[in-house]
């Protein structure tokens, strides 16, 4: 697909993580940027909002958004060395937390510093929320920008391109099971979750088994009388720890207070938390059907970026659920400024539809397809072998791999042994079946006693770390 060399008026929706890279390359290749941003500072989901919504389950559209979805306490699951761009490091700095695994402060500390650095605060425009993105009818090659600024009427503005780079953490995803809707007691979503004083000598029901709830669960428990998870795959067993169980997924909530799950078990709770995940949520977005946005997903979209129909005035940043989330950001934004200044061509419209049914499982292979594109050299092998590094963490000390994960020493083990290959086979299998953070906590805290109900990957997975990485729980494992 031809696209002619000159500069282009481009709206980027967003100024997180993704909308700053956007921003940064978009104006290295000469093209005109405005950045809408909603709140009153960069850094998306990592500026920390001790708000909570109205709806703490997030379920009323009517509700007063808040954006972020950080908990007070929360520290990165990725260490700073993986949470960088490739010309801009997430460097230690004096008087900074400089640990390993940095909190949340340090990262927007990251973000800010980039943006001042690379000169992107002049191209934001804060306060304004974008309530419309549509192509202009009768010119596809325009796109009109509705936004209202606080206190203002509406207004719009034209541009010949639109990058949606808005997250995909602030629409919750919650549970659902019989009696949800009158048991009595606290029900929230973990994205208005901020600390767990409130929680203070209660019976708390944690549903899931991702990041979220791993963290949650933790910290509830130095504070609460119980904490119980509810797990929805019925497949895999909690190993109970100190005044934490572990349950299949909630089978009923009563009137008086009372939840049963599907093991038989009753508890008086107090509170659930909806540790449930994210929607994929762009409602200012209209394309008359063409770019469906699912809970799950965003598409059909050519390399996760481009809707074929719509490229490539059309593009969305940031979307795949990654560990090099920064990276694959920077990369994708230098293919998109690349296209629009017409140096990089796309592939035909019924081309790009073929493709966009393929899906990436390898983020290096993914991250080496779209440096090419760019013209620049694959990735360099730290980059994999970081990720097998923090992998071996995660199946080694589970839900303390912050505090023992040691990174550069671990790196050096992984570069100079052939466990680099093995650790590489595991991630992607895992990455596949269940993802990230997801895999880690069953890893380390669950049995499987029926390994014919997971996937063919998933019973590789099960075997290697029933084989290789185990908990030592006996004489003979602690010798061994």
């Amino acid at each position: 697909m031809y696209f002619p060399m000159e500069a282009k008026k481009v709206a980027v929706i967003g100024a997180g993580p993704a909308g700053l890279v956007a921003t940064r390359e978009l104006l290295r290749e000469g093209h005109k940027v405005v950045v809408f941003e909603k709140s009153d500072k960069v850094g998306g989901t990592w500026a920390y909002d001790s708000r909570v919504e109205t709806d703490l389950l997030g379920l009323d559209p009517e509700r007063k958004i808040v954006h972020s979805s950080l908990y007070k306490s929360l520290r990165v699951n990725r260490p700073r060395h993986l949470m960088r761009f490739l010309d801009y490091a997430f460097s230690e700095i004096e008087g900074g937390d400089q640990r390993t695994f940095p909190g949340h402060e340090e990262v927007l500390r990251f973000l800010t510093t980039f943006a001042e650095k690379f000169g992107l605060l002049e191209s934001i425009r804060f306060g304004y929320n974008v309530v419309r993105v549509e192509q202009m009818e009768g010119n596809a090659n325009k796109w009109i920008v509705e936004w209202q600024a606080s206190g203002c009427d509406p207004n719009m503005e034209l541009f010949e391109a639109v990058v949606v780079s808005t997250g995909r953490y602030t629409e919750p995803k919650t549970a659902s099971f019989p009696g949800m809707d009158k048991w009595p007691g606290l029900q929230m979503h973990s994205h208005n979750y901020r600390s767990p004083e409130q929680f203070k000598d209660m019976i708390v029901v944690v549903i899931g088994a991702g990041a979220s709830a791993m963290d949650i669960s933790k910290e509830l428990s130095a504070v609460t009388k119980e904490v119980h998870l509810a797990l929805k795959d019925p497949s895999v067993e909690f190993a109970s720890r100190n005044n934490t169980w572990g349950h299949p997924m909630i089978k009923r909530a009563y009137e008086d207070g009372k939840v049963e799950f599907h093991d038989g078990c009753f508890i008086d709770a107090h509170a659930i938390i909806h540790c449930t995940g994210y929607k994929c949520h762009y409602p200012f977005l209209k394309t008359n059907g063409i770019v469906s946005v699912n809970d799950d997903s965003v598409g059909p979209l050519y390399k996760v970026v481009f809707p074929p129909s719509l490229a490539p005035r059309l593009a969305f940043i940031g979307l795949p659920n990654v560990a090099l989330t920064f990276l694959t950001a920077e990369l994708q934004s230098k293919w998109v400024a690349k296209v629009l200044s017409g140096k990089v061509h796309l592939p035909s419209t019924e081309e790009m539809k073929a493709s966009a049914k393929k899906l990436y499982h390898m983020e290096i292979e993914y991250g080496n397809w779209l440096a090419t594109q760019s013209g620049l050299p694959l990735l360099e092998k730290r980059w994999e072998h970081l990720l097998n590094c923090i992998w071996k963490c995660y199946m080694l000390y589970g839900v303390d791999f912050r505090e023992k994960c040691d990174v550069d020493g671990g790196l050096k083990e992984v570069e100079s042994s052939s466990l680099g290959r093995e650790m590489a086979i595991i991630r992607s299998a895992f990455s596949f079946m269940l993802g990230t953070v997801c895999g880690v906590y069953i890893a380390q805290n669950y049995k499987v006693p029926d390994i014919k109900k997971l996937s063919n990957t998933g019973i590789f997975f099960a075997k290697h770390i029933e084989e290789n990485y185990r908990k030592p729980n006996s004489k003979k494992d602690s010798d061994d």
